[in-house]
C-alpha cells in the first residue's frame, strides 16, 4: 500500500489500513461482538476535473461505534496532489480513506467533506464508498453502508 498524501489527524486511518492488509480484521459476519448498522448518506458532483464528496456516516445501532474508517473508491486516478480533510489519508491511485469519528446508539459520525482533484479531466466517475474497518463491530446489513454513486462532468450534485 502506498500512501501518498496524508493531513495531520489521519494517522490512525494509516495504522488501520496497515492492519488491515495484515489481515488483522476478519468478515464481519464471522465475527462476535458489539453490533451496529452503519450507512452513509451523503453527495457528490464532479465539475471540471474536481470531484465534491460530502458525507456522514450514521449508526442505527444496536450498539455504539467508537471509531471506523470508511474508504471512497474512484474509477478515475487520483492527482498526485490532494488537500485532504483532518482524519484522511489517500491510499492509491484512486482511493482515500477517512474516520468516522465515535458513532453513538442511533446517531452520526463526524461530516466529511473533500474536494477530490482527478489526474485528468473525465466525462464520469463512479464513486464507491464502504466501511474499511469496522471498530470492531459486526455489521450483518451491508445494503446500506456500500452506495455507488455515478456523476457527471456536468456539476450537478448526486444524493445517496
Amino acid at each position: 500500500m502506498e500512501v501518498v498524501a496524508v493531513r495531520r489527524g489521519a494517522v490512525r486511518s494509516v495504522v488501520v489500513a496497515g492492519l488491515l492488509v495484515l489481515g488483522a480484521t476478519g468478515n464481519a459476519q464471522a465475527r462476535s461482538g458489539p453490533e451496529a448498522d452503519v450507512a452513509y448518506h451523503g453527495r457528490v458532483s464532479l465539475s471540471q476535473g474536481q470531484l465534491r464528496v460530502w458525507l456522514v456516516p450514521q449508526n442505527e445501532g444496536p450498539s455504539a461505534v467508537p471509531n471506523a474508517t470508511l474508504r471512497i473508491r474512484l474509477s478515475a486516478d487520483l492527482a498526485d496532489r490532494q488537500q485532504l480533510a483532518e482524519g484522511c489519508a489517500r491510499a492509491g491511485l484512486r482511493q482515500v480513506v477517512c474516520e468516522t469519528g465515535a458513532m453513538p446508539l442511533r446517531g452520526r459520525g463526524r461530516h466529511i467533506g473533500l474536494l477530490l482533484r482527478l489526474r485528468e479531466r473525465v466525462p464520469e466517475v463512479v464513486v464507491r464508498i464502504d466501511t474499511w474497518w469496522d471498530g470492531g463491530a459486526a455489521d450483518r446489513n451491508l445494503s446500506n453502508n456500500e452506495p455507488a454513486v455515478l456523476a457527471l462532468d456536468t456539476g450537478d450534485t448526486y444524493a445517496f
